[in-house]
């Protein structure tokens, strides 16, 4: 394995001072920092590099020494016992942990970069995406089925204005959120319900939920639907159904009859003759919408046949010689 160099680890020259050391190693680990460069493998060891290399050239007796021996700085002592001799070869170890470099000098550089005190840097908490909300919202099957507008008011917390949800400002406790980094935040927002929901949708608004924290996007909303019941429909996933009287003249002659429409008006329905109650017909595609699709579900129509009421002496005339046509039928 090739011999280590700091100096071009950290891209500076043997005669650099130890500001200048000092400078360059800054630069370098706001850019490769772990928190920085979240799950990025090549960073991290770089960073490890970088922090090493600095580790042996901001101490002035460990630079005599690397000068002197290169990296294996560390045998110097077992070096002038052994004659110039390396009697232990092998490389050296250096651990690293979450929490950063075990080393006295690395770390009160650290809190001092983080502290921002010296070179404007301040420690990148990992982003964090917004908590995800949901709320309850009730409509009509009309408006289910041409899709309706609902107004939210939201009720978050967002990062706080005034230390940007680091809760600290200037070395000291933020006073506007008292150090927890949020501050209550209310919002007004217009979602869509879209057409075809049915009561146990939940519908997405990607992107409108809680504010991250630390640079994070926002969570979603869930619109959790439930579709109040109908005075004529009933309703069974995307199709539809309604009962409609049908008068005992057409059931026996044939005929037409008017179907209502979930879109409002009326649809024409042709009945065969000698057609018995109960019956159901199939009006395809004039059900519910489908939820993120194209195309519709169906209506069933169920007849029942009304006797009529009131009956005139002309009319009771009129059955009385169909019973005498037909003394057999029931």
């Amino acid at each position: 394995m090739s011999a280590k160099d700091y100096y071009n680890t950290l891209g500076i020259g043997k005669q650099s001072s130890q500001p200048e050391i000092k400078k360059a190693y800054r630069k370098l680990a706001r850019k490769h920092h772990p928190d920085v460069n979240p799950n990025d493998k090549t960073a991290e060891t770089k960073f490890k590099e970088i922090t090493e290399a600095y580790e042996v050239l901001s101490d002035k007796e460990k630079r005599s020494k690397y000068d002197k021996y290169g990296d294996k700085w560390q045998y110097a002592d077992q070096f002038t016992n052994a004659g110039g001799a390396n009697p232990f070869g092998g490389k050296q170890s250096y651990s690293y942990s979450s929490g950063g470099f075990e080393s006295a000098d690395i770390g009160s550089l650290f809190e001092e970069m983080l502290r921002g005190s010296s070179g404007g840097f301040r420690r990148q908490a990992r982003p964090q995406k917004g908590n995800n909300m949901e709320y309850k919202v009730e409509v009509t099957l009309e408006e289910a089925f041409s899709s309706t507008q609902r107004l939210l008011n939201l009720q978050t917390e967002k990062p706080c204005p005034t230390c940007s949800g680091s809760g600290r400002v200037a070395e000291a406790t933020c006073s506007t959120c008292r150090g927890g980094g949020v501050a209550p935040s209310t919002e007004r927002l217009e979602v869509k319900v879209p057409a075809g929901v049915k009561s146990g949708s939940r519908v997405r608004i990607a992107g409108k939920g809680g504010h991250g924290l630390n640079g994070g996007i926002r969570g979603d909303i869930y619109l959790l639907v439930t579709v109040k019941p109908h005075h004529t429909f009933n309703r069974s996933n995307n199709d539809l159904s309604v009962n409609i009287p049908l008068p005992l003249t057409t059931a026996a002659l044939g005929g037409e009859i008017a179907v209502p429409s979930i879109k409002g008006g009326k649809l024409a329905l042709k009945i065969p003759s000698e057609t018995p109650s109960d019956k159901s017909f199939l009006l395809k595609g004039q059900g519910m919408p489908l939820l993120g699709k194209k195309g519709r579900g169906d209506l069933v129509t169920r007849v029942s046949i009304v006797l009529p009421d009131k009956l005139t002496d002309k009319e009771r005339e009129l059955f009385e010689e169909l019973r005498k046509l037909r003394p057999d039928k029931q």
